[in-house]
């Protein structure tokens, strides 16, 4: 039952590796993010086929259980993750406002104009006309 159990679990790791993997801003970050995910995963199908190496790599540390050292490796990630996650939302939040902007100065009727855009024809009452 156990190895149904490490089978399923590694199979999921490397299902969600590869979809973490699709796209990305430019050529660098996708670098980036591939051989972290695969160092990523690669760790987690490990520690999953032979937990005992984690309790090993734990005691290293200082830690007394495997397991612990997952959850404190987690509390990082998550952290690291909600840092890069704020970041990417403020400079769509930047961008979007920047948008707004543009968007409303564009839109915005110019007296000059016609309604449908065009310069305006007749008299003009500075000249006199």
């Amino acid at each position: 039952m156990q190895f149904l159990v490490q089978i399923l679990l590694v199979v999921a790791v490397i299902a969600f590796s590869l979809v973490l993997m699709r796209g990305a801003s430019n050529a660098r970050h996708m670098a980036i993010r591939r051989m972290l995910l695969l160092a990523m995963a690669f760790v987690a199908v490990i520690s999953i086929l032979f937990p005992a190496i984690l309790t090993t790599v734990a005691s290293w540390f200082g830690i007394g259980r495997g397991t612990d050292l997952v959850l404190y490796g987690f509390i990082v990630v998550f952290l690291i993750f909600m840092a890069t996650t704020y970041q990417r939302f403020r400079q769509v939040e930047i961008s979007l406002t920047k948008l707004s902007r543009r968007i409303a100065i564009d839109e915005t009727p110019r007296p000059w104009e016609g309604p449908e855009g065009s310069p305006q024809t007749g008299s003009n009452p500075r000249i006199g006309g």
